[in-house]
């Protein structure tokens, strides 16, 4: 294709289109790949189903995904219930596991002095079995949400804590140089260089400590075999309701993927206002 220049002339100069099939192929691959997971599913659900079916698999044993769907249109209220609680103590967990994991960087990023005091007992935390933890808590504070949220952000701490503080020490020294030069005071660095900088290692941590939070929520109640989903898991198994087993660990799979996507949501919004 040539242009006709100003002179007379024509030029053989290519000129780019946008072409209809690009758009077309671009918009295919987009849809392809955001099936995938729905296809491995129906693929799993599927295989699964045949295996029960022609192996003639008891349901107490492995249920199908047919027993397992009427257990949960038959319980959907009290799994409901369950997963709310299981919500509520994951949450209030992760708030303040998060918060004060933020709050400790902060300060270690300030202050070596107080990297060497804190981040022992931040490690011991974490290496701590929460098992173990767990009994000494509901021994001394009881059992109700709040202790075992508190249980809970002894898990979220640790990501929360050590993504961030690595996220602000990763600054690029030309960054915080450049704001120095120019007589920026250091509360202006750390807020306007490091803190953005630190961003993506932030989101990281919190995406971490999300699906830890729903863990130790489950692991609370395990213990103290009261309310929540984890609760309800013990209860079916112990009873050899597998099918109603199943259906509430479908849910609390789903409030996990939940709680995920809220950081990572957040994140893309995030760069998108970049």
């Amino acid at each position: 294709m040539s242009n006709e220049e100003p002179d007379g002339r024509s030029s053989s100069l290519p000129v780019a289109v946008p072409s209809w099939r690009t758009a077309v192929d671009g918009h295919s691959g987009a849809v392809v790949g955001s099936s995938l997971p729905l296809v491995v599913l129906v693929v799993l659900v599927v295989t699964w189903h045949a295996v029960v079916v022609v192996y003639e698999i008891p349901t107490l044993v492995l249920p199908s995904p047919v027993d397992v769907g009427a257990a949960l249109l038959e319980t959907y209220p009290t799994l409901l219930e369950d997963a709310a609680v299981t919500a509520a103590t994951a949450g209030a967990g992760l708030l303040v596991g998060g918060t004060v994991g933020l709050v400790l960087a902060f300060v270690m990023t300030y202050s070596r002095r107080a990297t060497s005091m804190l981040l022992p007992y931040v490690l011991a935390l974490r290496i701590a079995p929460i098992i173990a933890i767990a009994p000494l808590l509901f021994l001394w504070f009881g059992r109700g949400i709040p202790v075992r949220a508190a249980l809970v952000a002894t898990l979220t701490l640790f990501p929360m804590t050590v993504a961030t503080l690595d996220g602000l020490r990763s600054t690029p020294t030309s960054y915080t140089d450049l704001m120095r030069s120019v007589g920026a005071p250091r509360t202006a660095v750390f807020l306007r260089v490091r803190v953005p900088a630190a961003a993506p290692s932030v989101f990281a941590g919190l995406k971490i400590a999300t699906t830890l939070s729903v863990i130790g929520a489950v692991v609370s109640e395990f213990v103290t075999l009261e309310a929540g989903l984890g609760y309800r898991v013990f209860h079916a198994s112990t009873y050899l309701r597998t099918a109603e087993s199943f259906a509430a660990l479908l849910v609390l799979s789903t409030l996990g993927v939940v709680f995920y996507l809220v950081p990572a949501v957040l994140e893309r919004r995030y760069r998108d206002q970049l």
